[in-house]
């Protein structure tokens, strides 16, 4: 697949709630994530095993999941960006809407990292 293929299968199946399986689909084994600081979740995480155990970290934090937009991807070279706006309250916090933008690289038709902005 191209990157703008692998863009926009990413924002159908995200856009359609397929959000774990994409990353089988499309990640790299050897994936790179990077968050913009330290928090709730860890700066960078390496591989699928861990951003799997990521994922699940961070989805048993939220409470309530109310819904989510997300734009139509931007193709550069071998990236890609959307943004990314999701309307959640994790536990023991107030309901929010967190504003991300997502940027993603792409080598041998699979995201090798992923980087978020919020």
């Amino acid at each position: 697949m191209t990157t703008k293929e692998i863009a926009t299968t990413l924002v159908t199946m995200c856009r359609n709630g397929q959000i774990e399986e994409v990353k089988e689909l499309l990640f790299s084994p050897d994936i790179v994530s990077i968050e913009p600081r330290e928090g709730l979740l860890p700066l960078e995480t390496k591989g699928m095993d861990a951003i799997r155990a990521k994922a699940a970290f961070f989805v048993s934090h939220v409470a309530e999941f109310y819904g989510s937009t997300i734009s139509d991807p931007v193709v550069a070279g071998d990236y890609f960006s959307i943004a990314w706006d999701t309307d959640l309250q994790m536990k023991g916090e107030d309901r929010k809407t967190n504003h991300e933008i997502c940027v993603y690289n792409v080598k041998d038709g699979k995201i090798v990292s992923e980087q978020f902005f919020y």
